[in-house]
């Protein structure tokens, strides 16, 4: 007899209390501790050592945001609170670990308690019974990141569902200075007064946010996924006008591709998108470099990534729209040309994409249309990246190519409407994914 399918609240708690079971009765074992792994890292690059679990498998992103700026009006940091961050993952795992950032702050962050769980239900602050995990820290239950720096925490074992909200909650009892976030989260995560960083039912946590505030990263130990694709990119990447909660970026769903189609290489997916990013210009130098370049950042938001395999890289937009402009296509692409040759000096493919209408955005203006018709006429030509993925050619009206389709654009003639960044997730042949860097381009 055929069924109903379940509605997506009952089908996510059944997914959820699966996990709380495999959490109880799991018996693998973790050795290593954490740290980058376990030892807090003063400079923004940092490099891996072994901190697996005894049954065969790898670390592997499964979710991460790139650190964006520090937040205003947080000279005191978020002292006595504690902050629930909600992810979604987008592969699973047997164990899984977090990294903090205070990249942004003036005084180091003292971390007393952290948390790791599964929610309940989508975007609730409630996590699954059972499924609540104390995070430590090179064996430790405290842990301090200094000002510019971040920490990896310690391995925990549970069973982390792909496509899953995950709660991550981290209090610190003292003033921190700026607080290092990520605005454009599109997704609601949660702050309560006082140490509830293990609270199951969520109760405490009253106060909702648009933001994450220090985790960018969620690391699983998979034995199916065998790498991440990251992808590097400015407000498109970041979703900025995807509908909030209901993870529709398009690496959102991208990384539903992977996860479904036959034949598709099962990777995680990190979106180190920012909003307004450039590939050649920071936005600003105080107190640190807010929204720093795609130059800037790429060894912190790609390279250092775990588990990055290939790169899907959609910049350049900024560069021709913000001020200081960009008027000659030549200047942006020897910067993506850069970014690329870093990519390969690490063993990453790079796929990268034409760079999308703005045509009827505000102040957008002739010569910038020039601008960006010269950087993929280059794009489309060959020669820069391992392999092109054509965001222009998807979205653009056949009758006005300037411009966005009507059914793509989100009303402001830039940024793409849910069913939009669904087409581009769409456009990207995952065959494209697959296979090693070009020896030279």
């Amino acid at each position: 007899m055929n069924r109903p399918p379940l509605p997506r609240g009952t089908a996510y708690a059944v997914l959820a209390a699966l996990a709380a079971v495999v959490i109880i009765v799991s018996t693998a074992i973790f050795i290593g501790v954490g740290g980058h792994d376990g030892q807090a890292v003063t400079s923004s690059h940092e490099t891996h050592r072994s901190a697996e679990p005894a049954a065969s498998g790898e670390w592997v992103g499964s979710w991460a945001t790139a650190p964006a700026a520090a937040e205003p009006n947080t000279a005191k940091g978020f002292a006595g609170m504690s902050i629930r961050n909600v992810v979604h993952t987008s592969i699973g795992g047997t164990g899984a670990r977090i990294q903090l950032s205070n990249l942004y702050g003036t005084l180091p962050l003292a971390v007393t308690h952290a948390s790791l769980g599964v929610a309940a239900a989508p975007g609730s602050p409630a996590a699954a019974p059972g499924s609540m995990q104390r995070l430590t820290f090179a064996g430790q239950p405290t842990a301090t990141v200094p000002a510019g720096g971040s920490l990896l925490s310690d391995p925990v074992r549970m069973a982390v569902p792909a496509a899953a909200d995950l709660l991550v909650t981290t209090y610190s009892p003292t003033p921190s200075g700026p607080v290092t976030y990520h605005p454009n989260a599109r997704q609601i995560s949660f702050v309560a007064h006082g140490d509830h960083t293990e609270e199951p039912l969520g109760t405490a946590y009253t106060t909702k946010t648009p933001y994450w505030r220090y985790l960018t990263a969620v690391d699983v130990w998979s034995q199916e996924a065998h790498g991440a694709v990251v992808a590097l990119g400015d407000s498109i990447t970041d979703g900025v006008t995807s509908t909030v909660g209901a993870n529709r970026r398009w690496p959102d769903y991208l990384a539903a591709r992977l996860r479904t189609e036959p034949g598709a290489p099962r990777y995680g997916v990190l979106n180190e998108g920012i909003s307004g990013n450039r590939i050649l210009l920071s936005n600003s130098a105080s107190p640190a470099a807010n929204n720093p370049s795609g130059l800037s950042r790429f060894d912190r938001d790609v390279l250092n990534r775990t588990g990055a395999r290939v790169v899907v890289m959609a910049l350049g937009v900024n560069d021709i729209l913000r001020k200081p402009q960009v008027e000659n296509p030549q200047q942006i692409v020897n910067g993506l040309r850069a970014m690329v040759q870093r990519a390969h000096a690490r063993g990453l493919r790079v796929v990268g994409s034409t760079l999308m209408p703005f045509g009827g955005h505000k102040g957008a203006v002739d010569r910038q249309e020039m601008t960006r018709q010269g950087v993929n006429e280059i794009i489309r030509s060959g020669g820069v990246f391992d392999a092109v993925v054509d965001f222009d050619r998807t979205l653009r009206d056949p009758e006005t190519p300037e411009q966005l389709l009507p059914a793509y654009d989100s009303g402001d003639h830039l940024h793409p409407s849910d069913a939009g960044y669904e087409a581009m997730a769409r456009a990207l042949d995952l065959e494209s994914l697959k296979g090693e860097a070009a020896a030279a381009l």
